[in-house]
């Protein structure tokens, strides 16, 4: 296997001892933190390396933090950080994974030990619905997508029966921002008890989400919805041709991002709220296209008035887990926004969030993007595990 964990492991006694190792999880409930320390990522066309201390990070708060992942017990599979175009530290680990690819999009049934490097694709589970989000402002800006103030139940004739002033009211931005007012149980139950699972069989899964009863007013209340992003990537087939084409040509062939999987349900549809398989370093570019307003490399991929629209947050949701400050976060357009401590007081973030630990996390005001990928599915410790590296990597930052 290539040379990709990008750290190398010393100990004590032993000398450079798996020196830029490969798998370094292997050896990981046998070392301390103190004794692993940071070698230089790989650079390649697509990333151009610098080290800690040039790129303005305190090495030696930047190293503890890898270190606790590295001789941890999370199930965490890798991390990268990145600051202003340039890699500053990346791992893999081995670890227990379960991908949604198989059956039907359900995903496997057992846990398999993988050891993640460079070129594994990973689940980006609900990182997904970012990307849609990201394909919806593509497709609006080329006017192809309805306004995100027209009713959903526009672009969806065939649900006439289901028309009444109060569902009339509910608009795109609505799905956009996980605010519908319908009744919906996904978060804290699992299998045929949430109401996702039936969204990958589910014939019309538009009837299956707007046929239910209204709790709130529309705009009015968050309550996490994967159907929202599946009506969402529905309206976009409808009106502006299939949503993974438009991620494939006018997303993904522009950041160089070549290899991924689209995860199909039972009945052969993009599975739109979780399907994604990305490689880290292409969540990495994500991560920064979103950061700097829709550039790569000075082409305009997304619209920048989007991103900000995209960016801006809304709704309180409850949700403390996404950072180590356990601060409340908000919610945009399927992205997620929040302040941590950093350096010289709080910085915002936004991110995009994925079931199991999937993260990408921009800090624009420090020029900052973080991955981090992981694989304990529908466990909330996991999420608390990730915030916590999250905001000691921000924390290492030097002003």
């Amino acid at each position: 296997m290539r040379n990709l964990s990008y750290f190398s492991v010393t100990a004590v006694g032993v000398g450079l001892f798996f020196l830029f190792c490969s798998g370094c999880a292997n050896v990981s409930r046998k070392i301390q933190p103190a004794q692993v320390t940071i070698a230089p990522p790989r650079a390649d066309a697509d990333w151009p390396v610098s080290s800690p201390e040039a790129a303005g990070f305190v090495p030696d708060q930047l190293h503890a933090a890898f270190a606790r992942v590295i001789a941890g017990d999370e199930n965490v599979h890798s991390i990268l950080v990145e600051r202003d175009g340039r890699l500053i530290a990346e791992v893999y680990r081995r670890g227990s994974d379960r991908t949604i690819g198989s059956y039907g999009g359900l995903g496997d049934f057992f846990a398999t030990d993988i050891e993640f490097d460079a070129d594994t694709l990973h689940d980006v589970r609900s990182i997904s619905k970012s990307i849609v989000a990201l394909a919806y402002g593509i497709a609006r800006e080329r006017g192809t997508a309805p306004s995100i103030d027209a009713p959903v139940l526009d672009s969806f004739p065939e649900l006439a029966d289901l028309r009444d002033p109060v569902r009339d009211t509910i608009l795109i931005k609505h799905l956009l921002g996980m605010s519908t007012g319908l009744a919906w149980t996904e978060w804290g139950v699992g299998g045929l008890a949430s109401d996702e699972t039936a969204l990958y069989w589910k014939s019309e899964p538009a009837r299956y989400l707007l046929d239910r009863e209204q709790v709130a007013p529309p705009g009015a209340l968050f309550n996490y919805n994967g159907a929202a992003t599946a009506v969402l990537g529905e309206i976009l087939n409808r009106t502006s041709g299939d949503y993974v084409e438009i991620i494939r040509t006018e997303l993904f062939a522009p950041l160089g991002i070549t290899h991924w999987e689209w995860a199909r349900d039972i009945r052969g549809r993009s599975v739109a709220f979780a399907g994604l398989r990305l490689r880290s370093r292409d969540m990495l570019k994500i991560g920064r296209l979103v950061r700097e307003g829709g550039l790569w490399r000075g082409r305009t991929i997304v619209s920048g008035d989007w991103i900000r629209e995209m960016l801006r947050p809304r709704l309180a949701t409850g949700v403390r887990m996404l950072s180590g400050s356990g601060r409340e976060a908000t919610y945009g357009y399927q992205w997620w926004s929040g302040t941590s401590a950093g350096p010289g007081g709080d910085v915002r973030w936004s991110a995009a969030i994925g079931n199991g630990g999937q993260r990408i996390y921009i800090v624009p005001e420090l020029k900052l993007t973080i991955v981090i990928t992981a694989g304990d599915y529908g466990s909330p410790n996991i999420g608390v595990a990730v915030g916590e590296i999250f905001d000691e990597i921000v924390q290492s930052v030097r002003l």
